[in-house]
């Protein structure tokens, strides 16, 4: 007994390997917040979310308005923008998207039923048709909807669905896979998004109201908590993910702390978002995850706390058809919005919603390839940085301006074009010999006067249409 102890002991108690250093981590709350976020996680800031399934094949929502301005919540589930939320929109007497399948499936068609469709639309997509572009505008890190909602998972699961047969509810074909081995061959992150606190796949009843049809709508049986736990532990062993993206809760009887313990022992480097609740109090909540995830809002001011926010470029995350450029950011506005998140200590993890065939809608791509060329000139100011003393401010002409560093550098955006060709900068001194430059130009050294309050800089051209940067190389 005393030498199955030892055992016991050696193999799942931390400690440092003297060889690699390796960490063991048990599944207790106090082994698991003793681990630090990895530092690739807060460096990375573009990251790129992937919403395809079944309900891409129908491609259909109503774009009212994006939730973060919502006021009326039995209204919003009626006339759901979350093309991805289609399954259950459905079941909502009086909905525009029950009206619509009834008009174009009919009122006999189910809506598992589109996995065969779903199947041989996407039949001719590559992975690398995707990754390229990720990588293109300067993505790090990618995040794939293993199971959403609907419970439908992108991958050939082996757990069997207590209700549902397999080719209802599974992919016969690795897409989460091919997603993973092509991101990893282009040097990219790869993490997995699973719905672990809604699958209507097991409660049928229609969401119709935030509170409290949201929380009531979680499956809470044994079956389920099984299920979720045995899936958690497949996409960890077949997969091995940097990012678990948990969403809406996590089953109170679920495997939550050996979950945890099992990635991060399998790769130290993977980081978890704090969609897990559980049950469990705020403070331990935050102690064993990485990050926040704010949906569509961007933070106020300056967090400690790492945080992401994840939207669509429109009011959907999942592929809709009725989406116009009237419902999606511009470039500049996207861009601008990116830079602010960075700012404050924030990643952006931008969707994309292919259509069933897996192909990029066009003012998807448009967004995404503005994004890439001003990353290809501006992101020095991006990657590795760190929020400066303040995130931002405003020139007396109204031009706002946001900040990052890193080192002895500080970099300065522009989000608007000054209306003078000198601009003002309070509370910066920089010693002689300190050179600043427009990133973009940095064979230019822009002219600037320095006093015990401020500086004064004398701006150039911007080589984009979009947010200039000024980089500030302080002497030292």
């Amino acid at each position: 007994m005393r030498y199955c102890l030892i055992w016991f002991l050696l193999i799942y108690t931390p400690c440092h390997s003297q060889k690699n250093e390796a960490i063991i981590y048990l599944p207790t709350e106090e082994s698991l917040s003793t681990r630090e976020t990895p530092e690739w996680y807060g460096n990375a800031k573009l990251g790129i979310f992937i919403h395809w399934g079944l309900y891409s094949v129908p491609g259909w929502a109503t774009p009212t308005t994006t939730p973060d301005k919502v006021t009326d919540w039995k209204n919003f589930y009626k006339n759901n923008p979350y093309a991805e939320w289609y399954s259950n929109t459905l079941r909502i007497n009086g909905s525009p998207t029950q009206a619509y399948h009834k008009k174009v499936y009919g009122d006999d068609f189910n809506y598992y039923q589109f996995a065969p469709l779903f199947k041989v639309q996407n039949k001719n997509w590559k992975a690398s048709d995707w990754v390229s572009v990720f990588k293109d505008i300067g993505a790090k890190y990618i995040i794939v909807t293993t199971k959403h909602h609907d419970g439908f998972t992108l991958y050939p699961s082996r757990i069997t669905h207590p209700f549902m047969r397999d080719d209802e509810i599974h992919s016969s074909r690795d897409l989460v896979g091919e997603v993973m081995k092509e991101a990893r061959k282009q040097n990219l992150k790869f993490g997995v998004y699973y719905s672990a606190g809604l699958d209507w796949s097991f409660y049928k009843s229609p969401i119709t109201n935030l509170w409290p049809d949201l929380f009531k709508s979680m499956p809470n049986s044994l079956a389920y908590t099984a299920y979720v736990d045995n899936h958690f532990y497949e996409l960890i062993h077949r997969y091995q993910p940097d990012v678990v993206w948990n969403d809406v809760n996590f089953p109170a009887q679920g495997d939550m702390l050996g979950i945890m313990a099992e990635l991060i022992n399998q790769n130290s480097n993977a980081v978890f978002n704090n969609r897990w609740n559980a049950g469990l109090r705020k403070q331990i909540l935050l102690n064993l995850t990485d990050f926040d995830t704010p949906e569509y809002t961007v933070n106020d001011s300056i967090t400690e706390r790492k945080w992401e926010t994840c939207r669509g470029i429109g009011y959907s995350f999942g592929y809709n058809q009725n989406e116009t450029d009237e419902h999606m950011l511009s470039s500049d506005a996207l861009i601008d919005m990116f830079i602010n998140i960075v700012s404050k200590n924030g990643n952006l993890l931008l969707n994309i919603g292919p259509r069933a065939d897996g192909s990029i809608p066009e003012n998807q791509l448009k967004r995404l390839h503005d994004l890439g060329d001003w990353m290809k000139i501006n992101s020095e100011a991006i990657y590795d940085t760190k929020p400066w003393r303040i995130s931002s401010t405003t020139l007396a002409d109204g031009t706002r301006l946001r900040f990052t560093q890193k080192d002895n550098l500080l970099f300065v955006f522009l989000l608007d074009k000054p209306k003078s060709s000198t601009i003002s900068l309070s509370g910066i001194f920089l010693d002689k010999g300190s050179k600043i430059f427009l990133l973009g130009n940095e064979g230019k050294e822009l002219k600037y006067h320095s006093t015990k309050e401020s500086i004064e800089i004398r701006l150039e051209a911007s080589p984009n249409p979009f947010a200039a940067v000024i980089k500030i190389i302080q002497h030292r």
